[in-house]
């Protein structure tokens, strides 16, 4: 198994990618932390994952509160004794255009998408620099990548993850810590499902796979980045997105 003996944590990993990540790293040996903002949607993954008789504990978080995000880390550490792969999966999206997005509605999405991915791969780092070793990953988009209408600031945050992925790469490399991103297409989620039928119908049509994305599509790139078949990969963004460019 890919993962055998490793510790995970997972954030945002109470539904869709995130959920479906921490399945597919428990499949593979991994003890896994299953942390949301949502204690019904953790408690959900947590089942499924020891159903299968694998290892998992789940920790309730709002990673925009750094003293949440260090009480994470410290449950983790009181766990399991060390902290492995961290995936950065959290986010939320709240559109709108330019003209009559709200700041109200700005901030939030920057605090969770951006902040909040800076506050736990700090805490995290601290860990992982003391043990030598581990791999950070970012959930980023190709909405990061190319932009999107209606969506700035989930855009700004998303480009944002790429410039730091690539800065703490830079920085953690010597220190033995691996740091990568995640760039999805379009994935059929909780996320996905609100958006109009039509719209989705057409990012299918416009994907030289005709399909969109299924969460176990961008589990199955977690993993191979967190494994150690990608031991010499790091500050890269690997999209999954069946080809679309948007």
């Amino acid at each position: 198994m890919k993962l055998e003996g490793k510790v995970a944590l997972i954030t945002g990993a109470g539904r869709g990618i995130g959920a479906a990540t921490a399945i597919k790293f428990a499949q593979e040996g991994a003890r896994v932390v299953i942390a949301s903002l949502f204690e019904n949607e953790v408690e959900e993954t947590v089942n499924k994952i020891k159903d299968m008789s694998n290892e998992a504990i789940g920790i309730t978080v709002d990673v925009t509160d750094r003293q949440q995000v260090e009480t994470m880390i410290r449950k983790t550490l009181d766990a399991y004794r060390r902290l492995d792969i961290i995936v950065n999966n959290a986010g939320i999206t709240a559109d709108g255009t330019l003209v009559k997005m709200t700041e109200e509605n700005f901030d939030k999405v920057v605090d969770v998408n951006l902040k909040g991915v800076y506050n736990c791969a700090q805490a995290a780092a601290r860990v992982m620099i003391e043990q030598g070793n581990g791999v950070i990953l970012n959930a980023t988009s190709v909405v990061g990548l190319y932009g999107n209408y209606g969506q700035t600031n989930y855009a700004a945050t998303k480009w944002g993850v790429i410039g730091m992925t690539k800065t703490w790469a830079k920085e953690l490399g010597k220190k033995g810590i691996r740091v990568n991103a995640v760039a999805p297409g379009f994935i059929l989620t909780p996320m996905t499902e609100k958006m109009p039928e039509k719209v989705l119908n057409m990012m299918r049509d416009k994907a030289p796979m005709k399909r969109l994305g299924l969460p176990e599509d961008v589990a199955n790139a977690y993993l191979y980045l967190a494994s150690d078949e990608a031991s010499f990969v790091t500050g890269s963004v690997l999209e999954v997105t069946g080809g679309i460019v948007l």
